[in-house]
């Protein structure tokens, strides 16, 4: 089994701390930045990063829906990771200073594909797929600090 990664980017108009704690905002921003790519969202403990538990559904393609039951760590300072109970799915969310009243907010999700020429598929299209969502997100988020 070959790890798959998929990593996106934004420079978001807003101080890392503002959009550290909307990422983190399970129960408020968190849902209403989400692309129409996500369904089902319900926060069942927590809802402020650290020990918050989110399920989700994310529909990748049109025929593949992941059900994600998601653990939430902030091992340091600016990072969130969210684990998935359902996969091996990991994502972790990392926002950093980028200049005045700047933050780079980088997200990461890495799994362990499939075999064979299934395997080979998921990593060639996977990643772009989850990037497509990934930039529809971050740029919901953006609009939502940025105002």
């Amino acid at each position: 089994m070959a790890q798959v990664e998929a990593t996106t980017e934004r420079i978001i108009a807003a101080d890392a701390e503002t959009v550290f704690d909307a990422l983190a905002d399970y129960q408020g921003t968190r849902g209403k930045v989400l692309p129409e790519h996500f369904s089902e969202y319900e926060v069942r403990e927590g809802g402020d990063g650290e020990g918050t538990l989110v399920h989700w559904k994310l529909q990748a393609t049109s025929k593949r829906v992941r059900d994600c039951l998601l653990e939430v760590t902030e091992p340091s300072d600016g990072r969130l990771v969210e684990k998935d109970r359902n996969s091996s799915m990991v994502t972790t969310w990392t926002v950093t200073p980028a200049g005045e009243g700047r933050a780079k907010a980088v997200v990461t999700t890495v799994w362990n594909g499939a075999t064979g020429i299934g395997g080979f598929f998921e990593r060639t299209f996977a990643p772009k797929g989850l990037v497509r969502i990934y930039d529809a997100l971050l740029a919901n988020l953006a609009q939502e600090v940025e105002s």
